[in-house]
């Protein structure tokens, strides 16, 4: 049972450095055909994970909406 409290307290210190930088972990369910997607933009430009291509979409779909 210690070893899920040490995972349990690694996760909780984890969220939180994320917080007091700003940022937050969301989970996604996503069509397989948009994380094809995703993963394609991600090998493509040889970025470091799923969620910087991700976020680079959404900042990419905030400058055309203004």
């Amino acid at each position: 049972m210690q070893k899920a409290t040490t995972s349990d307290d690694r996760n909780a210190r984890f969220r939180q450095r994320l917080r007091e930088a700003g940022e937050r972990e969301v989970l996604f369910q996503l069509p397989d055909a948009t994380l094809a997607l995703i993963d394609e933009i991600k090998k493509r430009q040889g970025l470091r994970s799923r969620s910087v291509a991700l976020l680079q979409l959404i900042e990419r779909g905030m400058e055309a909406a203004q």
